[in-house]
């Protein structure tokens, strides 16, 4: 059975996508049966070039990628959710959004914050290294997350292992 598991920022335009790139890519490559989603509460409506910049350097199609609203995944049909990561940066005062369910039974839901790396300095060079530095450390915290048994973990032990990766 899929593990569903939806990843949250705001716009959905830039970190909550290089996380279902990365946890997408990385399924893949180890044979998980896990699905990545991303969205935001107030969806942008264009991803950041950068986000897919960085993506297809780590050799991932992004054609199918776009910003898109978390209400897609409260809607019948939705994937049933078993994780919602929040990966805005509450650290910088930004507001990370609330996601209150699905179908199916409350998600487990973790923060993982990243700095906005849209907001980097040095130019154009500036920015592509942060998205560049950003897509390593989410994709380090993917593969911590897809080393869990998920298929046979309760949703309490789920929690505590997820917060734990948050805290690396």
């Amino acid at each position: 059975m899929t593990v569903h598991v939806l990843i949250l920022c705001t716009h959905n335009s830039a970190r909550s996508v290089l996380s279902e790139g990365m946890l997408n890519h990385w399924a893949t490559r180890l044979g998980r049966d896990v699905q990545a989603h991303s969205a935001g509460s107030a969806p942008s409506g264009r991803i950041n070039p950068f986000a897919i910049e960085a993506l297809q350097n780590a050799g991932i199609d992004t054609t199918e990628y776009r910003s898109k609203s978390w209400d897609e995944f409260s809607q019948d049909g939705a994937p049933p959710l078993s994780i919602v990561i929040t990966v805005c940066d509450s650290a910088a005062a930004e507001t990370c959004p609330v996601f209150f369910g699905g179908k199916g039974g409350q998600p487990v839901k973790v923060h993982w914050g990243y700095p906005d790396p849209s907001n980097a300095e040095g130019g154009e060079e500036g920015k592509r290294r942060a998205f560049e530095l950003t897509r390593q450390a989410i994709g380090y915290r993917m593969l911590q997350l897809l080393r869990l048994p998920l298929e046979t973990m309760g949703k309490a032990e789920l929690q505590a292992e997820l917060a734990a990766i948050g805290q690396r």
